[in-house]
């Protein structure tokens, strides 16, 4: 299959008008976003861009630039799932304008998404980020020196019963009736079974633990606790966002396991390399704010070296039933510690 190439006239029917009125309705916003993707290029370079990927002959694929507006749009209307994006592209007639389709021709499926998402690699979405971020730098929309970083825990496709032994293959009602054998438990029945995982849960001998079970279905994917209590196979979510502009510096995907405060400094790198690599930008990263959940004196302490200039936070201290020890610490744990402390007890931190 060969890349798509757009066109924004395209051959229109025998008996259809192809006035500029007949593209359909227009939405405001996406007009413009419309026009400053044609101002920056957005869709040859788009092509340039995803040609490797794609067969010298063959039909023409769909353009990478009508692609990657469709992921555009789940973002802008919070759309999780493809088959959502594709229904609510051939649905508006203003989005259909959006993607360069006049009202009476059907817009991509989902199982199309589908394809081109599992053609591209990681490397091409993170180009188009940084092209963005490019853009939004011309037109004076993004600060990048005072930053916000947050995580969520999202849950994977994946469920907890398909997880298996690390060392041994088992999976889970093969593994408790394992153990229900060794206690000399007899099994006979579903009922028993459930009756007897119940016993030892409550006898506090029910652990899973990530070191010794995965899911053959999804590798990646970590056993976690979700907020409402649940224990689930997920992943986490972290951005980094630009508190002035409100605008995504980055967005990264860690393990579900991995703490907030083993990320925080990673993400404000890979942020920091972002805005370098967008070269119309000069932004220097100088203040990160976070939550509770990302309050250790280590990562304060790294937090500040981080840079030629280093890096204020701004992170709320949570409450602790022991105060810290700092004979067994280094005096500049001690320091980054205290200085957050100061800072987050002003007006200014507060806000």
């Amino acid at each position: 299959m060969a890349v798509g190439r757009w066109s924004s006239e395209r051959q229109g029917e025998f008996w259809v008008a192809t006035s500029e009125s007949a593209m359909g309705p227009r939405h405001v916003f996406y007009e413009r976003l419309n026009a400053i993707l044609a101002e920056a290029g957005f869709d040859q370079w788009a092509e340039e861009l995803c040609e490797p990927y794609y067969a010298e002959g063959g039909r023409p694929s769909i353009p990478p630039g009508v692609f990657f507006r469709m992921m555009f749009v789940g973002d802008f209307e919070a759309i999780g799932s493809q088959r959502g994006i594709a229904w609510r592209c051939d649905d508006s007639l203003s989005l259909k304008r959006f993607l360069g389709y006049p009202p009476h021709e059907e817009t991509p499926d989902h199982s199309s998404l589908s394809r081109i998402r599992g053609r591209l690699p990681l490397e091409v979405s993170q180009e188009v980020h940084v092209f963005v971020l490019r853009v939004l730098g011309g037109h004076k929309l993004i600060d990048g020196t005072t930053v916000g970083v947050d995580s969520t825990v999202l849950e994977a496709n994946a469920a907890m019963k398909s997880i298996v032994r690390k060392d041994s293959g088992e999976d889970w009602e093969a593994y408790v009736k394992r153990l229900a054998a060794e206690e000399g438990v007899e099994i006979q029945s579903k009922a028993d079974l459930i009756r007897y995982d119940k016993d030892r849960n409550k006898r506090g001998k029910k652990k899973v633990s990530n070191d010794e079970w995965e899911s053959p279905i999804d590798p990646d994917a970590r056993i976690a606790r979700m907020k409402d209590g649940r224990t689930r196979l997920a992943y986490k979510a972290e951005h980094v966002i630009d508190l002035k502009t409100e605008a995504i510096v980055e967005a990264e995907i860690d393990h579900a396991n991995e703490a907030d405060t083993a990320t925080l400094v990673p993400s404000r790198e890979q942020a920091q390399e972002h805005l370098d690599e967008a070269s119309d930008l000069t932004a220097d990263i100088k203040k990160v704010v976070a939550d509770k959940g990302d309050h250790a004196a280590g990562t304060l302490d790294r937090s500040k070296d981080v840079g030629c200039l280093g890096v204020k936070t701004d992170i709320p201290e949570p409450h602790r039933k022991t105060e810290w020890d700092w004979e067994s610490r280094p005096k500049s744990e001690q320091r980054a510690v205290t200085n957050n402390r100061h800072r987050t007890q002003r007006d200014y931190g507060k806000r």
